[in-house]
């Protein structure tokens, strides 16, 4: 026997993204961690507006939110356990004060509805068919927000519910921003609280939905995340201790693949310098002051400059603070 594993060949995307591309990140956590990764390479990235959003449904009610404009008022809230929340938002937007929840809201809301007039590039992350829908309204929620389990009846989308849910707000963007592309993918992350078999059933339902709409909307391109974590590494080094999410050898492994299939050699290139640069400036040695520190800082202060001064678009005013 000649190998002890299945590799996933590498592949080139139809589309690619670069840094002069702006990017819009919308799903489950690990939309996140993706998206995070691109933030740090200093492209023009917004992370889930509405917080971690994990079933089709709800990121499809986002998209129609933004593409709307409508703002959110006080009927959009409720209150439980001495917080005032939004059933199509995360937790992180919940606040004991109504209008403040309210006023973060709105202001996310604002960003990304500006952001998303000048996007040509959607990451979308589908977590789980799983909804919950709210019984005395039928409404399907992001989120539960800790309110009573009796109030909830929790079902399993089906392959049409996720299509019929997904298609029709990709082909209102399309219509909206020609240049628009968009990537799709199935979080790797499994959600072991749902059982593995049902797990299983909900990912497979995810990846035959978005193998019908990549069938019919030829702007709309999957990348393997789900089949490079559970077919390829298959192994549990690759995941954190929760046993569901990726470890950082996990999401690294994963990044790979997304830089081989979306990014060209200019732009690998370019990630490069400044991961080089951000790397160093991170680095904590033991005598911050020496003359030797001092001068290493001053090194990668200049590649920095020189980095920002070549790509005046890239924005290092972090990096660059005194």
């Amino acid at each position: 026997m000649q190998s002890f594993r299945t590799v996933f060949p590498p592949f080139r995307s139809g589309v690619s993204i670069a840094h002069t591309d702006r990017v819009l990140c919308i799903g489950s956590c690990f939309a996140e961690q993706m998206g995070g990764r691109l933030e740090r390479l200093k492209f023009p990235t917004l992370v889930n507006p509405f917080g971690i959003v994990f079933n089709p449904i709800s990121i499809s009610k986002s998209l129609e939110r933004l593409l709307s404009g409508e703002q959110f008022n006080e009927a959009d809230l409720l209150e439980n356990q001495g917080l005032w929340h939004s059933f199509e938002h995360h937790g992180r937007f919940s606040h004991p004060d109504k209008l403040a929840a309210l006023d973060g809201i709105n202001q996310s809301f604002s960003t990304a509805k500006d952001f998303l007039k000048k996007t040509n590039r959607l990451v979308v992350t589908l977590g789980t068919a799983h909804v919950f829908v709210l019984k005395k309204t039928g409404e399907m929620v992001a989120n539960c927000h800790k309110v009573p389990a009796g109030e909830f009846e929790r079902r399993r989308l089906s392959v049409c519910e996720v299509t019929a849910a997904l298609l029709p707000v990709f082909e209102k963007l399309k219509a909206e921003l020609p240049d628009l592309e968009i990537i799709v993918t199935v979080s790797p992350v499994r959600h072991l609280r749902d059982g593995l078999v049902e797990n299983q059933r909900s990912k497979a339902t995810l990846i035959l939905a978005l193998d019908e709409i990549c069938g019919r909307l030829q702007y709309v391109h999957y990348f393997p995340a789900y089949e490079l974590l559970l077919d390829d590494l298959r192994d549990y080094r690759f995941y954190a201790e929760d046993m569901a999410h990726p470890n950082d050898l996990g999401a690294d492994y994963i990044w790979l693949y997304f830089e081989g299939a979306f990014f060209e050699e200019k732009t690998k290139l370019l990630c490069e310098r400044i991961e080089r640069v951000l790397t160093a400036l991170a680095h904590r040695p033991f005598h911050a002051q020496s003359p030797e520190h001092q001068a290493f800082l001053l090194k990668q202060q200049n590649s920095l400059q020189e980095l920002a001064k070549e790509f005046p678009d890239l924005d290092f005013g972090q990096e660059l603070k005194p």
